[in-house]
């Protein structure tokens, strides 16, 4: 996508222009690809620092542009950062997703006053092209996930339910006192309720047994004779 984009608003520009598109998902780290190296340091440089058109533009909810680097009052610390980089102007582009994810087109130009108002209403018409693609990704992508979490929820219950069934038998107690027995020696030896299990059930050709009491029974040795 930013490849893209990239080539668009450069035929446009008649310059090359390099692009970053920045994904933020809730509760999920932030995803910056990029059509080059540069223009995604860049971009995050921006994210790091607060500061910038493509801030302003996912705050705002509209196009945020920065004409040259060199004379700019605003954004001090970034257009530091962009001069140091040989780029001199930036265009910052949403891009409307759904509730689960917010994103961003950052367009970077070596020369100033390079995003002129045709230029902006095409990055623009791109972004919204964009945007349905990608919220067709982000669907896709939340479906499988869903899909790993509920296999990854069915395993830990089978392996719960197993355990369960062993406690049953070495203490001739009900399912719910089986279940309140692995809650318990969870909590006793401060481990994961599904790691217990797994290593109940892994135990079992070990002698390894959980008692009422909570506390793992060691495996007996065999009597010696002297």
């Amino acid at each position: 996508m930013a490849c893209l984009a990239a080539t668009v608003v450069s035929r446009s520009a008649g310059t090359r222009v390099e692009c970053a598109v920045t994904l933020g998902r809730h509760k999920r780290p932030g995803t910056i690809g990029g059509s080059t190296d540069r223009a995604m340091v860049l971009e995050r440089i921006e994210q790091t620092l607060g500061e910038g058109p493509c801030i302003d533009a996912l705050v705002n909810g509209r196009p945020a542009l920065l004409d040259d680097a060199l004379s700019s009052p605003q954004w001090h610390d970034y257009c530091g950062a962009l001069s140091a980089a040989c780029m001199r102007s930036t265009l910052g582009v949403p891009m409307v997703l759904e509730e689960d994810g917010v994103a961003v087109l950052a367009f970077f130009s070596p020369a100033r006053r390079s995003f002129t108002r045709d230029i902006v209403a095409e990055a623009l018409t791109f972004s919204e092209l964009a945007s349905k693609a990608l919220r067709v990704a982000l669907r896709i992508t939340s479906l499988n996930e869903l899909a790993e979490h509920l296999d990854a929820a069915l395993k830990s219950r089978s392996v719960i339910d197993t355990a369960c069934g062993v406690i049953i038998s070495q203490n001739g107690c009900t399912q719910d006192e089986a279940f309140a027995i692995l809650r318990k020696a969870s909590s006793d030896r401060n481990q994961k309720l599904h790691d217990l299990a797994a290593a109940l059930v892994d135990g079992i050709g070990h002698q390894h047994t959980i008692p009422a009491g909570g506390g793992a029974s060691r495996p007996k040795r065999p009597a010696t004779r002297t």
